[in-house]
């Protein structure tokens, strides 16, 4: 039997996807999140979704999952306490970091530096050089590392890094530290800077290590107890988690690099909206994936989703693939306020979380969030999930009204008041994936989901320009059906730091090629076959004398063909796009990646019975809404009812079991023939 279940655990919700390879037939569910110990959620969904089924979970061969533990580790400063081991004379390297002190007004801001990751007392320096040619130029001392080992044991560390200079040339010298500490230090994982980031830039090297270990004894727990708990509820299959890059990496190698999980959350929207757009023919894309506690935004260009070399979590940016993700803290339950000082309305970041949630939910939060202003505006039916969950509208105005109290304005427009600040929040945070990278946001669709995306798509559409505003199916669990739907990746890289006219071609693609190997047989070993494995290149190329360099992906065939020539074009090109202007100076390579790629999931999406374009058959009830300043009629439709060629005049609302889209006045939302509703101005 061949079932996937793609699992998605948020701040709020745990979301879960089935999907039957064999007959695309799907089933979905929400269980509220457990904080203290998600594998509760998660085995609560399992159980409830495989009766809905109809199978149990031996009948499930993947279980597939997006997780922002190690984000959470990171951003609440929760990690290990972390040892590290350096070359004699780099004991500061953490401490003096790069120079950055952010804002504008740099010159005279008091800015305390965050807490590094690896504290400087817990830092120690053993004897030994590598050169930069990879060459040993001072033999290590058994002896002399024993002794710092020794010292971090009596320091009491949790996880060790071993960073050394030139080590990702030659790494012998960390695997003998590396050896020493599984002797001295039994059971505390050690986390060595050549296999974790093989790059040139010792601060970087070492800060991206570092960070891998931090969150490897709170990753490594997590994963153990949800695999012990899954196999315990007779799960047999196996166990992937999702990468910040949206591949898949097996759940024992994220134990040991869970460095490459810090977006893994948000990385599964995206891989979802690549299939829904893969489906419905729209190929550049905005996402815009709204949950409880914040909004997460990223580029899809021609199917393909923007990467970057930079995980940044918070104040920590490490090196790391990972999708082009901002984050701004503006969700459904995010908090209204007057700040005494200002008398100027706010929205978030605070959020009333899973607990105690909006007023509306009725679970004893008092606070008015941006769910609370939806109900008084009428964007949220009081019945929602199919009318097994009451809102509480009463709740909801007298909390906006203490808004409209302080403002001294009437109840209606405080709450519009609420959404306009939001909508403007995410649009801020689209314009910096979208224009500050030199992208029109008018030849994009925009495609919200998240449990409260489609209520603000067609708002924040009408402000980027971005038409059609997309409503995808089940938009609530699009996540886990991102995590259910991507393809097992896993990539290597090496500094390779030459100009292009002192460059043998020939010698680059042996490099490759070798490296392509390497990472293929990682592939073979998690059981998928050669032949369904693809492999791409990443070559990061810069002018001479930069301090930063563009990478450019690129296919096999296409570097033997065009070879080196081919890449320099296409780097003229990008840098062209991204500063508009190229440099008359020489081409340098600086660092070579190789990325193996398992099968492309061929899952079909089912396609709706063709309507007559009347979409009254799905009609609930008429309905009355807050829009342009007054109250006005609309209509309320069932989802599950409509059928492809339906066009819904705006004002209207659409609900479903997970998700409510809002259809605005002046616009007109036509259903697609896999039952995406596509918005756009009449």
């Amino acid at each position: 039997m061949g079932y996937r279940l793609g699992v998605d655990v948020g701040g709020t919700f745990t979301d879960l996807l089935l999907f039957n390879d064999k007959t695309g037939a799907f089933w979905r569910h929400k269980t509220p999140s457990t904080p203290a110990d998600s594998s509760v959620g998660i085995l609560n969904g399992v159980t409830a979704i495989c009766e809905k089924a109809g199978i149990t979970p031996a009948d499930v061969e993947f279980f597939l999952h997006g997780t922002t533990v190690a984000t959470n580790a990171v951003l609440e400063g929760k990690g290990a306490k972390v040892g590290l081991i350096v070359t004699e004379g780099y004991r500061q390297i953490m401490q003096i970091a790069r120079s950055f002190v952010p804002g504008g007004l740099a010159g005279w801001i008091v800015w305390p530096k965050p807490e590094p990751l690896a504290k400087l007392e817990d830092t120690f320096e053993i004897k030994g050089r590598m050169t930069a040619h990879g060459e040993e130029l001072r033999p290590i001392d058994d002896a002399d590392i024993r002794a710092a080992l020794e010292k971090l044991k009596a320091r009491g560390v949790e996880a060790v890094t071993v960073s050394l200079m030139n080590a990702y040339l030659n790494g012998a010298h960390e695997k003998r530290v590396g050896e020493l500490a599984a002797e001295i230090l039994p059971g505390v994982p050690v986390s060595l800077s050549h296999e974790v980031l093989p790059e040139m830039q010792e601060y970087e090297r070492t800060l991206t290590t570092v960070a891998n270990a931090s969150v490897r004894p709170i990753v490594g727990r997590y994963v153990r107890n949800l695999r012990e708990k899954l196999r315990g509820g007779g799960f047999t299959g196996s166990l992937s988690l999702l990468r910040s890059d949206g591949g898949l990496m097996s759940s024992e190698k994220s134990e040991e690099h869970p460095v490459s999980l810090l977006m893994s959350g948000p990385a599964g929207g995206v891989t979802g909206a690549l299939w829904v757009g893969a489906n419905s023919g729209i190929r550049n894309i905005l996402t815009l994936d709204v949950g409880g506690t914040s909004t997460d935004v990223a580029l899809i260009e021609n199917l393909d989703p923007r990467r970057v070399r930079t995980t940044e979590v918070g104040h920590l940016a490490v090196r790391a693939s990972s999708l082009d993700v901002k984050t701004v803290g503006a969700g459904g339950g995010s908090i209204a306020y007057v700040p005494e000082l200002t008398k100027a309305l706010r929205v978030g970041p605070q959020s009333a979380g899973a607990v105690p949630g909006p007023v509306a939910y009725g679970k004893g939060g008092t606070l008015p969030t941006v769910t609370d202003a939806n109900v008084v505006l009428g964007y949220l039916p009081e019945a929602l999930l199919g009318g097994t969950f009451k809102l509480d509208r009463e709740g909801a105005k007298k909390a906006v009204q203490t808004i409209a109290d302080t403002l001294g304005i009437d109840l209606y427009a405080a709450a519009r008041g609420i959404i306009d600040i939001v909508n403007e929040n995410m649009f801020g945070a689209l314009r910096m994936i979208s224009v500050q990278q030199g992208y029109d946001p008018r030849d994009f669709a925009l495609m919200g989901f998240g449990g409260a995306g489609p209520l603000h798509v067609n708002a924040v559409a009408r402000l980027m320009g971005s038409w059609p505003a997309v409503s995808p199916v089940s938009p609530g669990v699009l996540c886990a059906l991102g995590d259910a739907t991507t393809r097992m990746r896993t990539e290597t890289a090496r500094s390779f730091s030459r100009r292009f006219d002192e460059t043998d071609e020939a010698e680059v693609l042996a490099v490759l090629d070798a490296m392509a190997r390497q990472t293929r047989d990682e592939l073979r070993a998690e059981g998928i076959k050669d032949e369904d494995i693809t492999s791409l290149f990443e070559i990061d190329v810069r002018y001479e004398g930069q301090a930063f360099e563009v990478p450019l992906s690129i296919d096999p065939e296409t570097l033997h063909r065009d070879g080196l020539a081919g890449v320099t074009k296409r780097f003229d090109d990008e840098h062209h796009r991204l500063f508009t202007f190229n440099m008359k100076s020489a081409h340098e390579l600086v660092n070579l990646r190789a990325v193996a790629l398992g099968p492309v999931l061929d899952l079909p999406a089912a396609e709706l019975p063709e309507g007559n374009g009347d979409p009254s058959a799905a009609k609930i009830r008429d309905h009355e809404l807050w829009m342009d300043g007054k109250m006005v009629p609309a209509v309320i439709y069932d989802r599950s009812k409509l059928k492809a060629g339906d066009l819904i005049q705006g004002p209207a609302i659409v609900i479903e079991m997970d998700s409510t889209t809002l259809i605005e006045a002046g616009c007109d939302g036509l259903v697609d023939r896999v039952g995406n509703i596509l918005i756009n101005p009449r």
